[in-house]
């Protein structure tokens, strides 16, 4: 009596190995993500209640609590911020310069930025908040 294995090739695909491998990746994408910092230079700003959110092309100047002043990510003196601001004032007359100045920032430092944008001729300001928590 000759006993005789049949090795049959079953038609149907097991997606259950797939499933495994699409799951960690997206474990492994959502994990990794939460690692990604936005560019750009801390500041604590202060809170409001209201605010919006700007998406065209923007201008950033950035008011540290230390003093230092940046245009985008360019470290400017109050001096020099003028020269900078001419060229990208002169692409867009219709620019929207965010003010991003610490909390702790003087409000009189604050609008020394603004006469010099103004001087240049910005017209259009914003100041950057972050969402107040309905806590406090």
């Amino acid at each position: 009596m000759k006993f005789q294995t049949q090795h049959k090739i079953e038609p149907a695909f097991n997606y259950a190995s797939l499933t495994d491998i699409v799951l960690q990746l997206l474990i492994f994408f959502l994990l990794s993500s939460s690692f990604v910092s936005l560019p750009g230079l801390k500041v604590a700003l202060p809170k409001a209640q209201s605010g919006e959110m700007q998406t065209d092309r923007q201008t950033v100047v950035t008011i540290m609590s230390s003093g230092k002043l940046y245009l985008n990510t360019d470290e400017v003196t109050t001096k020099t911020l003028a020269q900078k601001l001419i060229p990208i004032l002169d692409r867009n007359k219709d620019q929207v310069v965010i003010i991003k100045a610490d909390k702790d920032v003087e409000l009189q430092r604050a609008v020394e930025v603004i006469d010099v944008a103004k001087g240049v001729g910005a017209q259009r300001f914003m100041i950057a908040t972050q969402p107040s928590d309905s806590n406090e």
